[in-house]
């Protein structure tokens, strides 16, 4: 199995802190465009061709069984996708929901994925947590060499609390929380994303049932780091289109779900002790890297 021993960073994601709609500003290099490049120790970071603008092929696979990264902060432990089942959610929705998260980023932007066996061959890895707590987070690993401010992607997993009841759908109750929309947010942590602010895009820190499909900021991002999707006639070709791209995407996003209004609720992650993270982020990055916060800050 793959040791991840390249720098890191912790990304946290989905996690209940409180209960009280806030508003707070877009950071200030997020400007008006509603996104943000995920920046690692000053790299911007993607998959494949280390150029801005180049689609990818990624591969992901379930955890089937308890595997160990060494030196991840996030996902560290992981256990079996099959400990997220339960009554309301089996492995066969489970899977069918985590494919479609897949493919509302395939029809945002030049990207490609598909599921491989083995764990250990995989690009992404999607499993339990080991250790639960919070909701659900995401850690991404780059390779060293830097090219034009862009690190290549080596690997990312995806990690969900199996002691949270999760469901299929929008039903108003901000306790539980779509699966599908928790992994399209994480899994648009390990293409590149960061969080732009609170909330008005599916990449903003709070979960919201307010709308279910990527917002005008996520098509952007993804488009910036990958190009336009070039499997689809319909998809935009610039960034100013970003209902006709949604046309498409919320084909996938909103099986099951109700088109209600609610407000932002649930702020992403519980926040922990500042000095903690930091040690351990330094800890990870051999002495180079820092924590930000759960906004990406």
């Amino acid at each position: 199995m793959r040791s991840l021993t390249q720098e890191q960073l912790v990304i946290l994601a989905l996690a209940i802190a409180s209960l009280l709609p806030l508003a707070f500003p877009l950071p200030a290099d997020a400007g008006e465009n509603g996104y943000r490049l995920l920046k690692l120790d000053g790299y911007k970071v993607k998959w494949g061709d280390q150029r801005l603008g180049v689609g990818a092929s990624v591969s992901y696979a379930f955890a089937r069984e308890p595997l160990q990264f060494h030196d991840a902060i996030n996902c560290g432990e992981m256990a079996s996708i099959e400990l997220l089942s339960s009554n309301s959610l089996s492995l066969e929705t489970l899977a069918h929901e985590t494919a479609a998260a897949f493919r509302v980023w395939e029809h945002a932007a030049g990207l490609s994925f598909h599921e491989v066996t083995d764990a250990r061959d995989a690009n992404i890895v999607i499993g339990a947590q080991g250790q639960p707590r919070g909701r659900a987070f995401a850690n991404v690993t780059y390779a060293p060499d830097p090219d034009d401010g862009v690190r290549a992607i080596e690997q990312a997993l995806v990690c969900m609390n199996p002691d949270h009841d999760w469901k299929v759908g929008f039903d108003g109750d901000m306790n539980v929380y779509d699966i599908r929309y928790t992994l399209i947010h994480e899994i648009g942590h390990a293409i590149g994303l960061d969080h732009p602010g609170p909330s008005g895009q599916v990449m903003g820190f709070r979960y919201t049932e307010a709308f279910a499909d990527l917002q005008p900021g996520d098509l952007r991002g993804a488009q910036v780091l990958y190009g336009p999707a070039t499997h689809a006639d319909r998809l935009a070709n610039d960034f100013g289109s970003a209902g006709d791209v949604n046309n498409d995407v919320g084909d996938f996003l909103a099986i099951g779900r109700k088109d209600v209004a609610l407000p932002f609720a649930i702020e992403e992650a519980e926040r922990e002790d500042d000095e903690a993270r930091t040690k351990a982020c330094v800890g990870a990055n051999g002495g180079t890297g820092r924590c930000r916060d759960d906004s990406g800050g």
